[in-house]
């Protein structure tokens, strides 16, 4: 057990014993700190000592890139704000990195998305001659392919996937299952990790998942936003690229190329359609700057 997650386990229990809090605040606290781990672990962080501002700034960027709401980003920052509180009083901290790091924003901000040639770019990014690369590029082509969000693109089970057939069965928010379609290229990509990267890392079958981690379990959501951030910077893109503007670019350029709303709901198993309706908005803007500065009379 490292440091980090024994500092948690100390906390946890003086919140239960010391401060008497309540089984679901006891709960809300275990989830959020096991996320926070799994984050600083996957950053080569295992001491609390070793917890910066900068990275905790991070990891609000990662909560919201990942598809977590506000509320849920709050949340999350009360809960590493009381470790990293306590850990100033144990004395096991000697400043606490938590106290200048701001909150999410209120306010709806439209996505930013990449632009197709960005998009190329990325995808261009991992080298499939590697194990990790075959992996990555089939990931990333998915997601763009398919409109997935970071959540259910770690969590793809072989039995969802439907080749074949061009579809992908996705268990989403809420446990509701839906079928999305895949294009050719993710497909052919899919098949080529299948037998070629995943099949040397679980020969007999036995993992679940289709995108194995390189200890052949399950692939963490923050692993993977981090994999997304080197091949942005080897694409030369912009620090902001993450998982989730992949899934809005997706939604962008299916409505830009003329795709009805209704359909586009479906794919991103949106609830409800005035939520899908901000991408009819960010293709107009996206419009609107390309007649302005290609049009002779454009400005």
């Amino acid at each position: 057990m490292s440091a980090l997650d024994e500092s948690i386990d100390e906390f946890l229990a003086f919140c239960r014993v010391e401060r008497r809090l309540s089984k679901n605040t006891l709960d809300a606290y275990s989830r959020d700190l096991a996320e926070l781990a799994r984050f600083l672990h996957d950053h080569g962080v295992d001491d609390p000592s070793a917890v910066t501002r900068a990275l905790l700034t991070e990891y609000m960027a990662y909560l919201l890139d990942t598809g977590r709401g506000l509320r849920s980003a709050a949340r999350h920052r009360v809960s590493y704000r009381q470790l990293f509180k306590f850990l100033v009083e144990e004395r096991r901290i000697t400043a606490d990195p938590a106290l200048l790091v701001e909150g999410a924003k209120p306010g709806r901000k439209l996505p930013g998305v990449l632009n197709e040639g960005q998009i190329d770019k990325l995808l261009s990014a991992p080298d499939p001659r590697t194990p990790i690369g075959q992996r990555d590029l089939a990931m990333l082509e998915t997601m763009y392919s398919a409109g997935l969000r970071v959540s259910e693109l770690v969590g793809l089970r072989r039995e969802g996937l439907r080749i074949n057939e061009g579809v992908v069965l996705i268990r989403g928010k809420g446990d509701k299952e839906r079928l999305v379609p895949l294009g050719e290229r993710a497909a052919s990509l899919i098949r080529d990790y299948l037998v070629g990267a995943r099949a040397a890392q679980d020969p007999q079958g036995l993992e679940p998942w289709v995108f194995l981690s390189p200890r052949g379990g399950t692939l963490t959501r923050a692993a993977f936003w981090s994999r997304v951030k080197v091949y942005a910077r080897h694409a030369g893109l912009p620090t902001a690229v993450s998982p989730h503007k992949l899934r809005h670019s997706f939604a962008t350029h299916l409505v830009e190329h003329g795709a009805d709303l209704r359909a586009v709901q479906l794919m991103l198993g949106h609830a409800n359609i005035s939520t899908t309706e901000i991408y009819t908005h960010v293709a107009r803007a996206r419009l609107q700057a390309i007649h302005a500065a290609h049009h002779p009379r454009g400005t």
